[in-house]
């Protein structure tokens, strides 16, 4: 029994042509001949299933040595007749194959395809769940301290040998985050130093105490928004370029050759990043403060309060210690940016979806980490009453 199917009509035709014999042994053989290819393969996939149906105690050896050509579709009749399931002995078996198509054939584990789908999960109730999230959380937790710990290890190594450090990486890095940034560093103070000196403005107006927005913009900006919306960029522009870096290094398996050529991936991915950040994002703070002071200054000429004016009641407001109360932070600001980014795409898992999972994750654990420590400087500040 033979069977020829017409390819496409745009296409010459492509024969795939079907056999069936039976064997010395009692067993059934189906001889392949011709491509086995998506265009050619209808009609003779459907006769060896239904070869297959018809003999389901006899052994069948399907015989691809005639076969010339071999794509996806020809691989997944071949897999679908390998699926099927028989007795024991019974088994549907390939032979002649050649070895470019075998090897793509291999890939393919027949067990777990021929095993039935697993059950839909049951929903858990309430419990189970609050249950599962803080487990997951510990872990998560867990995770992280060890993170912290391996990596304020890998940066002393840095510190204490320098000359270990791939400078190279580090400055490129720097690029990345600190030169790279400036546009959009500049755009975000200058908005916001414009929308906070208006806001504060117009009301202050009716008290005729608009020189005191300079007080107002030059403090919130210096102390707080500067470096806070400076962090906050940094780590939906940096943070998560780091996660999705080292997660496509993940999914590639990359990270198991850094491992196996006897390369720590913390050392090696995570330390450049952290230091190229903590260079960083200091000067792009006090880039921000600049920008936004200013900023300030000109929606002020709008009210009539000269730029000099302006500046000189700046000046008088906010001395060193506010910018040295701002700009303390913004280490610890790097550190989290760069430390949860890449944290993130080290946990990157598999599939299609992973990278940006990691990528969301990275950027929404840093901004409310960068919240949370911003409101801890804040307290301590208080009580120090810096």
């Amino acid at each position: 029994m033979s069977a020829a199917v017409a390819d496409a009509p745009d296409r010459p035709v492509a024969a795939a042509r079907l056999s069936i014999t039976d064997a010395a042994d009692g067993g059934l053989i189906l001889a392949l001949a011709g491509r086995l290819d998506a265009y050619s393969i209808a009609q003779v996939w459907a006769q060896a299933r239904a070869a297959l149906d018809a003999a389901p105690s006899r052994r069948v050896s399907v015989d691809a040595s005639a076969v010339v050509y071999c794509d996806g579709g020809g691989l997944a009749m071949l897999v679908d007749l390998l699926r099927q399931p028989r007795a024991p002995d019974a088994a549907v078996t390939v032979r002649g194959l050649r070895p470019e198509f075998q090897t793509l054939l291999n890939q393919y584990d027949i067990s777990l395809l021929g095993a039935p789908a697993a059950p839909p999960v049951e929903r858990a109730d309430a419990i189970a769940e609050i249950g599962h999230a803080a487990a997951t959380l510990g872990r998560d937790m867990r995770t992280q301290i060890g993170f912290i710990g391996e990596t304020s290890g890998a940066l002393w190594y840095a510190i204490t040998h320098p000359s270990r450090v791939r400078w190279k990486d580090v400055w490129y890095t720097c690029e990345q985050v600190g030169a790279n940034a400036l546009p959009i560093v500049a755009l975000i103070s200058f908005l916001l130093g414009v929308i906070l000196a208006f806001d504060a403005a117009v009301p202050m107006r009716r008290f005729g105490a608009e020189l005191f927005v300079a007080d107002l913009v030059g403090l919130a900006i210096v102390r707080e928004l500067g470096p806070l919306m400076t962090a906050i960029l940094l780590a939906g522009r940096s943070g998560a370029a780091f996660a999705a870096e080292i997660g496509t290094m993940k999914v590639n398996e990359e990270l198991n050759a850094l491992t196996t050529m006897g390369l720590d991936p913390v050392r090696f991915l995570v330390v450049t990043r952290i230091i190229a950040a903590v260079l960083m994002v200091p000067l792009l703070s006090f880039f921000a403060d600049l920008i936004g002071v200013l900023a300030g200054g000109v929606t002020m000429l709008s009210f009539n309060i000269p730029f000099v004016t302006y500046v000189n009641e700046v000046a008088s407001a906010v001395d060193l210690t506010d910018v040295l109360a701002g700009l303390v932070k913004t280490p610890v600001f790097a550190i989290l940016i760069a430390g949860i980014g890449c944290l993130r795409g080290l946990q990157t898992q598999t599939g299609a979806s992973a990278v940006g999972i990691s990528t969301t994750r990275a950027v929404v654990s840093a901004i409310v980490l960068l919240v949370a420590v911003d409101g801890i400087f804040a307290v301590i500040y208080y009580i120090l009453d810096i």
